[in-house]
Parts: C-alpha cells; sequence; structure tokens
C-alpha cells in the first residue's frame, strides 16, 4: 500500500528547521535541506556552514538581488548575514571533518534501521554525480538529520532493513522528517515520534520496512501553513 505525499517539500523543511538549537553551527546538503535556512527565525542564532567556503550564510537571495560570486553548494545565489566569512573549501572541510558541525542536514535516498545512509547513487542510473562531501559530512557532524520523501516515485519504501544502494556511511542518522512522519534512530531501531497531519501511525508503518516502535499516542507535526 502506498500513501500520497502529505507533504510538501517546504513543509518537511519547515518541520525540519524545528530541529535546529539555538546558536547550532549547521550544513545543509542539496535539494530539500537547502529549504531550510528560510524557516529558521534570525533570533535562534543558528549558523549555517556551506561546504563550497561559507559560515553565516542566509537564505536564498531574492528574485533580482541575486550575486552569482555568492552561491551555496548547489549554486544556488544566497545571502550572507552579517558577521559571515568566505574561505577555501579546503577550511570548510577541515571544519566538516574536524568534528565542528552541531548538525548537518542530507537529502537520502534510504536510511536502514540501524541510522546507515545511502544518498548519492541510485543502482543502474543513467546518470549519477560522485559522493561528494556527503560522507565526511555524515560521519563528521554530531548530529545527523536526514529529509527525504517517504517512498520512492515508484511506492516503495525508502526507510528500510538493510540499505540495497551503495553507502554514504555507516550508523550515523539520528533522525528522519518525511512527507509523513518524524522517525528517531534509536538503540535497537526506529522509534516514531510525529505523524503528517491526517496521516496516522498505521499509516507510516505500512510503507516503511523496518518496525516502528510507536508509543501509545503519537502526535501530529505542528506547521505554519497545512
Amino acid at each position: 500500500m502506498t500513501l500520497e505525499r502529505k507533504l510538501s517539500r517546504e513543509q518537511i523543511a519547515e518541520r525540519a528547521a524545528q530541529e535546529l538549537p539555538d546558536g547550532a553551527y549547521v550544513n545543509l546538503g542539496w535539494g530539500i535541506p537547502n529549504l531550510i535556512a528560510a524557516y529558521v527565525p534570525e533570533k535562534a542564532g543558528v549558523i549555517f556552514h556551506s561546504e563550497n567556503g561559507i559560515l553565516g550564510m542566509g537564505p536564498r537571495a531574492r528574485p533580482g538581488e541575486e550575486d552569482y560570486d555568492l552561491v551555496d553548494a548547489m549554486k544556488a545565489p544566497v545571502t550572507i548575514l552579517p558577521g559571515g566569512a568566505y574561505f577555501s573549501q579546503v577550511d570548510a572541510h577541515m571544519m566538516t571533518r574536524g568534528g565542528h558541525l552541531d548538525v548537518a542536514v542530507l537529502g537520502g535516498l534510504q536510511v536502514s534501521e540501524r541510522g546507515d545512509l545511502a544518498n548519492w547513487k541510485v543502482p543502474g542510473a543513467k546518470f549519477s554525480g560522485g559522493i561528494g562531501g556527503a560522507m565526511d559530512i555524515a560521519v563528521g557532524s554530531r548530529r545527523l538529520i536526514i529529509t527525504m520523501e517517504h517512498v520512492t516515485k515508484n511506492g516503495e519504501p525508502k526507510i528500510v532493513k538493510t540499505c540495497t544502494y551503495p553507502l554514504t556511511a555507516l550508523q550515523c542518522v539520528t533522525t528522519i522528517v518525511t512527507d509523513l512522519a518524524v522517525i528517531d534512530v534509536v538503540p535497537g531501531g526506529l522509534q516514531l515520534r510525529e505523524v503528517a497531519p491526517g496521516v496516522s501511525p498505521e499509516d507510516v508503518q505500512r510503507v516503511t520496512e523496518p518496525k516502528l516502535a510507536i508509543a501509545a499516542r503519537t502526535p501530529e507535526m505542528r506547521l505554519r501553513a497545512q
């Protein structure tokens, strides 16, 4: 059984933004993670790190205000907050590998019940990029959040018992935010923490391959726009 997507990519990003603690140093990966900065209140003091050499990155630039010398890792024009800094990509990766990131948010293709991550290659795909800095970010951050749709376009689970796609890193994921649920990787497996509005825990379990630990009451996500 499959479910229609319940949350938009923007809503997934909004929910993931709620996971970022005030004052944290955070790296945002490609895709949905790159939308998160727009949902973090400025007063939270979150400092965004980009692997192409920015610390203090702000939201994406508004139409007509783009500076193509100021882009994120996806080459999308962004802004920089007061006090922000530029540096070489080498220094950016030193920050990642040195364990200086409080949180990283990456996209995912598969996550296993042990928290293994596959996020860079679909077997048999005609076109595929390289693994890039994802493996360094995955193992170097103190906490790793994965944002993704819960199932593939064919309705197959992306949260699986064992990853069948090429791995990015082992036992690195702490939290998964999808269009259906928020799930934590805990000792012994996966804990369902929240469901999207209108989605039941049973709905989530039906499209999740591993068995989820489900509390007697599972709250719904709180979003600004539903």
